[in-house]
């Protein structure tokens, strides 16, 4: 069964929001709604949002939360290393960033995630990977040949390490134990930038080579 997958590149950082869709396109899943969610909320009106899937806590991934929250009534699922972030602007980085960002927060996520979960949605299975090292608590989503990979792995770059509670070392190992170990053609949705797959980044990634 088809995955239908939209992008949005939202706010100042240009945060890759994803809205998933199954066989039925009047219900879908949000990953990483990030600020200024006003292009998504007019895509999402007349649906129903099953959940909203968090990759991490950073403010630029979930700005658009409480809006949409609230609008749709849907559940948060975020791992439980940064479950103060939502509700913290110092944790989540929006105080730190005053010049891009108001202070943001929210409350809460409902649920947790952890290694190896398996989440049903949209008439799809989600696989949750812990891959810290850009920050504590990130995940990584992998629906068949679609992973969503956050600020873990991008087009010939990776994550930055240098936030409080990233570490370089972690970073690595997430990328070539974890990230490395899928088929060459998993296609890779990142959380900024353009779309990759696992085999070109293997060959061509200049920070973490295989």
């Amino acid at each position: 069964m088809m995955l239908n997958i939209r992008s949005f590149n939202l706010g100042p950082l240009q945060t890759n929001a994803y809205l998933l869709t199954g066989a039925d396109p009047a219900k879908g899943i949000i990953i990483d709604p990030g600020m200024n969610p006003a292009a998504l909320v007019r895509s999402i009106e007349g649906m129903e949002i099953e959940a909203i899937l968090l990759t991490h806590a950073h403010f630029d991934h979930m700005g658009g939360v409480d809006e949409i929250r609230k609008a749709k009534k849907c559940p948060v699922y975020l791992h439980p290393l940064e479950s103060e972030w939502l509700s913290s602007p110092k944790l989540n980085g929006s105080l730190m960033w005053s010049e891009v960002s108001p202070p943001l927060a929210t409350d809460p996520a409902e649920y947790d995630l952890a290694e190896g979960q398996v989440l049903q949605f949209i008439g799809h299975t989600f696989r949750v990977y812990h891959t810290p090292g850009h920050s504590p608590g990130s995940v990584s989503f992998l629906c068949g040949n679609d992973l969503f990979s956050g600020d873990v792995l991008f087009k010939m770059g990776v994550g930055r390490t240098d936030l409080p509670g990233g570490r370089e070392r972690d970073l690595f190992d997430s990328i070539r134990g974890k990230l490395y170990k899928m088929d060459d053609e998993v296609k890779v949705y990142p959380g900024h930038g353009p779309r990759t797959t696992i085999g070109f980044e293997k060959i061509r990634n200049p920070y973490v080579p295989q």
